[in-house]
């Protein structure tokens, strides 16, 4: 199977990868910081679901396919930034995901199908599976599917660690912030800005070979 040396690079690999900022962790800080330790965890959790399930269809040949098919990634891509640009709009709209929560109060299921959602509708997430994961896979050793299926494991597990410490961590400071009575306003404009900016990266979004 894999080599214990591998695997460690690998995570290692993971971990960089995991600090550069990005939809995920956009979700778990605005969950953790709304809603506490328990909201950003179940949007770690949706995250880890929605890798698991990339890692399946990596490990089938399905991402391969649809990232091959122009209309698919054009798909997700459209799909995603809309997703993106109708949660800015919520943001903005009810003043920050504090007043948002406060008048509609999510479950953590709720979260958890959100992150994943969010996770599933990122064209790049499915490149990054395709592309990423075959790297550390050893074709000498056999049984590429099951590489494939445990490296996938080993990013969701290390993912869902990662994200439960920053949910830790910027949970406390949510609960700090929550003490300040600008803070929804504040917090509502910047994450407006941040849902806009993570729309419009999806939108520029080439296809696999476009020059």
């Amino acid at each position: 199977m894999i080599s214990a040396s591998t695997l460690l690079l690998f995570m290692a690999t993971v971990l960089l990868l995991f600090l550069s900022p990005g939809p995920n962790m956009a979700f778990v800080l605005s969950y953790s910081t709304t809603m506490g330790r328990s909201g950003g965890l179940a949007a770690a959790l949706g995250i880890a679901v929605a890798d698991m399930v990339f890692t399946i269809l990596t490990a089938s040949g399905i991402t391969a396919m649809l990232a091959g098919w122009p209309p698919m990634f054009d798909l997700l891509r459209l799909g995603g930034a809309a997703y993106l640009l109708w949660l800015a709009w919520k943001s903005w709209r009810a003043g920050g995901m504090l007043a948002l929560l406060g008048g509609e109060r999510r479950s953590h299921r709720q979260v958890v199908r959100m992150a994943m959602l969010n996770s599933l509708l990122n064209p790049k997430a499915l490149l990054f599976f395709m592309v990423f994961l075959p790297q550390f896979v050893n074709i000498a050793h056999g049984h590429v599917a099951q590489q494939v299926l445990l490296l996938g494991l080993v990013l969701a597990v290390t993912g869902l660690a990662f994200n439960a410490l920053l949910a830790q961590f910027s949970g406390a400071l949510g609960r700090y912030l929550q003490t300040q009575p600008r803070f929804a306003l504040w917090q509502g404009r910047a994450l407006t800005l941040v849902f806009l900016g993570l729309a419009a990266r999806l939108l520029l979004l080439q296809r696999p070979g476009q020059p």
